[in-house]
């Protein structure tokens, strides 16, 4: 058998290379996301993220959100992401209100845009510093475009912030203890 057939085989002989399971999982998980975070505020509607403050149920998977969709495009490339998207908006018509699917998609695909755009230049300096940096770029417009779309008012706005800035640095710490185990073991 060539080589060629052999591995397309293999991939179907549960033999699919690491990094495109790993690619698989997180689009995944973002997929998911999406969906679930329009679920949860549909369902529970506003709560407290701290501070005083307030925002949509989802606020916690949409800054999940966010560092998964960098982690899919580091693995699988910006085309996954979108594709990743469009799925979620399709899931999320089918199980949320159309409103808060629209505006689901809508600031999800204008963050991502605009994320890509701060996140590749920054790779370069480490890809903590590009998830943290394109995540605060990406979260602000993700809430903006979202609170505007779903409830026509920003007066969710800082709690959005805020509860997607903790989502976000909780998934960095994990990220950065996990990089760390790995290295010690590697070592």
């Amino acid at each position: 058998m060539p080589r060629s057939a052999r591995s397309f085989a293999g991939m179907f002989a549960g033999q699919l290379p690491k990094r495109a399971v790993y690619g698989g999982v997180l689009a995944a998980a973002y997929l998911a996301t999406v969906p679930a975070a329009n679920l949860l505020t549909a369902h529970a509607g506003v709560v407290p993220v701290g501070l005083g403050m307030m925002a949509p149920a989802g606020v916690y998977l949409g800054g999940l959100a966010l560092v998964l969709r960098d982690l899919t495009r580091e693995v699988l490339g910006p085309r996954a992401v979108l594709a990743a998207i469009a799925a979620g908006g399709a899931v999320s018509w089918l199980l949320a209100e159309p409103r808060l699917a629209l505006a689901s998609v809508a600031a999800f695909v204008l963050s991502e845009l605009l994320d890509a755009a701060v996140y590749e230049p920054l790779r370069r300096r480490g890809r903590m510093v590009a998830v943290a940096v394109s995540n605060t770029v990406g979260a602000f417009a993700d809430s903006v475009i979202f609170l505007s779309l779903a409830f026509g008012s920003l007066a969710f706005l800082p709690g959005q912030l805020l509860g997607k800035t903790l989502m976000t640095l909780a998934a960095l710490t994990v990220i950065a203890v996990v990089r760390r185990r790995r290295q010690a073991v590697t070592a």
